[in-house]
This record gives C-alpha cells, sequence and structure tokens, in this order.
C-alpha cells in the first residue's frame, strides 16, 4: 500500500519564486500511484493482470518524501533566525496538510458504509467502531491492529484512508525538522544522511519486512514502523540537503527527461526474492539513493518554456495532494467488487479501471476547488502569518 504523501512538497512560500517543473513531476508521481493501485487490486482480489504495470510504484512515497525536504528547506531554513516561531512552522504545515486529511476520513467512512461495514473478511463492523475509526482518522492517530476500530481487518494504520500512512510519517518529519534536524551543520546532516541510508539500504538489501521490497509502513508492527521511518528520514533528509548546495544547471526538457526516467523505473520487472542478497532492494535504493536526489536536482535547475507548459504543471501539482489522499477510499470499492468478480482479469475489465481512473482525478479536482483551496485560504488569512523578504532566487 503506497503512497505518497506528498503534500508537503507545496510548501513553497509565497514569495519566493515557484518551481513549476517540481509540481508537474509531483503530479506524474501521484498519477502513477493511482494506476499502480488500480493494478494492485487484480492482485488482492487473486486474479492475474494480464499485462505487467508500475511494479515499483510504492517507489513515489519515497520520492515525495524527497521532493519535501527540497522544497522544506527551500522554503523555510533561512527563515527560524527572522521571526519564525515553531508554532508559526506548525501552523503554516498544519493548514496545509490536514484540511485534506479530514476529507480523505470522511470519505473513507461514507465508502466504508456504502461497502456495507465489513472487513475483508464479511465479519460485519458496528456502527460505533466505524464512528471511532473516523474521529483517529480525523486526528490522524494511527490504529493498532486487531483493535476494535481497525475497521478493515487487515492492520492498516488508517482503515478507512490507506494512504493517510504516509501522512503519519510526514508529520513526524516534520516536528523532527523544526526541532532538530534544521539545526544541523552542513557536516552533521550530511552525516546524519549517510547513516539513515546504511541503514535503510540493511533494512531493504536483506529483506528485513519479509515483503520481497520497501514497501512498508502502512501498518503499525516493528518492522513496518522502523522501515516506515526509515523510508521518511532518509529520502527526507537526502532532500534537505539538496535545498541547501543546490546550484542550478539548466537543462532542456527537464521535465520530459525527468518524467520518463521516473515512469521507465517503475516499469521495471519485480526481483524475485530467492538469493539472500534482495536485489528488488537493491533496485529500490539505487532509485532512491542515485536517481531520484538526480530527478529533484534537475526538475529544480529546469523551468517551463511557455504558457502551456506551466499550466499543465500547475495542474498537476495542485492535483497531486488531493488525488493522493482522496483515491484510495475509491480503491476499497474497486477491490471490493474484484473480489466478488474475481474470475475477471485486467484484460476483461479495462472499462471499469479506466473508468474508476478517471473518477478519481475529477473528485480530486472538485475536491481541491470546492474544499482545499478555500479552506485553506479562509484558515491562512485568519492566522495573519508573518511575511518574510525572499533570501534566494532560484
Amino acid at each position: 500500500m503506497k503512497n505518497c504523501d506528498i503534500s508537503s512538497s507545496a510548501a513553497f512560500s509565497d514569495t519566493k519564486p515557484h518551481y513549476h517543473l517540481l509540481d508537474g513531476l509531483r503530479g506524474v508521481a501521484a498519477l502513477l500511484v493511482v494506476w499502480y493501485h488500480v493494478f494492485e487490486g487484480y492482485a488482492f482480489a487473486g486474479a492475474k493482470p494480464t499485462v505487467e504495470c508500475i511494479n515499483h510504484g510504492y517507489l513515489c512515497v519515497d520520492f515525495f518524501f524527497m521532493l519535501s525536504g527540497f522544497v522544506i528547506g527551500y522554503a523555510y531554513d533561512d527563515r527560524w533566525n527572522r521571526s519564525m516561531t515553531f508554532r508559526d512552522f506548525l501552523r503554516r504545515r498544519l493548514i496545509r496538510l490536514h484540511p485534506m486529511v479530514i476529507l480523505g476520513a470522511l470519505i473513507g467512512a461514507i465508502t466504508f458504509l456504502v461497502q456495507g461495514s465489513v472487513q475483508w473478511d464479511g465479519t460485519h463492523v458496528g456502527l460505533p467502531y466505524v464512528l471511532l475509526a473516523l474521529l483517529f482518522g480525523l486526528l490522524l492517530l494511527p490504529a493498532i491492529p486487531g483493535c476494535c476500530y481497525e475497521v478493515r481487518g487487515n492492520g492498516e494504520l488508517f482503515p478507512l484512508n490507506g494512504p493517510a500512512w504516509s501522512l503519519f510519517f510526514e508529520y513526524i518529519g516534520n516536528l523532527l525538522y523544526a526541532l532538530w534536524i534544521r539545526r544541523l551543520s552542513h557536516k552533521a546532516l550530511l552525516a546524519l544522511t549517510l547513516l539513515l541510508g546504511g541503514a535503510l539500504t540493511v533494512f531493504a538489501v536483506t529483506n528485513a519486512s519479509g515483503y520481497g521490497c520497501i514497501g512498508v509502513g502502512w501498518t503499525l508492527d516493528s518492522v513496518n514502523f522502523t522501515g516506515g521511518l526509515l523510508r521518511m528520514l532518509f529520502p527526507f533528509t537526502v532532500g534537505l540537503l539538496l535545498s541547501r548546495r543546490f546550484r542550478p544547471r539548466p537543462v532542456r526538457g527537464a521535465f520530459w527527461i525527468c518524467s520518463a526516467v521516473l515512469v521507465s523505473l517503475l516499469f521495471v520487472p519485480y526481483f524475485a526474492a530467492d538469493t539472500p542478497l534482495l536485489w528488488n532492494g537493491v533496485f529500490e535504493m539505487f532509485c532512491i539513493a542515485c536517481v531520484f536526489p538526480v530527478l529533484v536536482w534537475i526538475g529544480a535547475s529546469g523551468d517551463t518554456t511557455d504558457p502551456v507548459s506551466t499550466r499543465i504543471c500547475r495542474f498537476l501539482g495542485d492535483l497531486s495532494y488531493p488525488l493522493y489522499i482522496v483515491h484510495y477510499p475509491f480503491m476499497y470499492l474497486f477491490y471490493a467488487w474484484l473480489i466478488r468478480t474475481e474470475q475477471f482479469s485486467f484484460g476483461e475489465t479495462w472499462q471499469t479501471a479506466l473508468c474508476v481512473y478517471g473518477w478519481n482525478i475529477l473528485v480530486a479536482w472538485a475536491c481541491l476547488k470546492l474544499y482545499d483551496e478555500p479552506v485553506r485560504k479562509w484558515l491562512s488569512k485568519r492566522q495573519k502569518f508573518r511575511t518574510f523578504a525572499p533570501s534566494a532566487k532560484k
């Protein structure tokens, strides 16, 4: 179960130059996540898809965390000595992230009731437990596997909206940044990043999760929590390092190059876990530690060259967070339908799959325009944040 938190990639300041290409790349990754989850449904329902597709889509989460570190470092690193307070930072992040967390939990509760309030094994769940799960989801408090409000019955941190797990770790990363990481010198941050990278590499290549991949963090057992924390912290600190050391090197066609590389990596065939050294883990670490930093660097160095490409990147960037945080409740319905008709393959149900994909995009755009943007605008006006003069230019 993946995803990505991806929202903090939108942490850009009102007064600093905007990295439009990074917005666009974030949107591309969000679209890939939804497509990955479509095919995840066929595996979940027990039927094999007729084509291989986005085998490593869960790595988009790690890409989102790296984007998050880069833009948070860019937007806030130089402000703490100029009246930026811990409270200011938290309020900004909550206003940016939490309205959609709330809406995602509400949509998750509604779709769970529509599905019949049943766990995956068919056990009926009482309304009080659904409401309790909703309350915990609204507050972004994780469910303990097996507890009464873990209503799906498969151990998810947030059973009404699975991808919220990455937002949970995103909040942890934001708190650690504000309390400690931002104070580190370049050398200390580099040392921390290398330490985290070594730990994540060992976790990935030894198959510590037992999953044959790095797709951990979505449940609250020891392996998943440790793995999820490493998955967030390593790319997040890499992004912070990049923001501190960034010097643009203009690249023609940067957005299309980065998008093509990202798509190609996620379509690489899955490596079977049949050796002590997990080659799938080696590939994952190659993507996270080597390729993703280059993509972020190129994306930040490039720029849109015409109004059309600017609008495309802005659309993709605006859509990315709502799409990520509201699409999975509808995937639950799609999975339940596939389970009831498990004899169907993708080749037989591709029309339904495309409708689910398009529906999620439409719903995300409606949530953005009718809810997220107006709510954030209203909350920001009430907070009356201090403004800062830009100290860096793209």
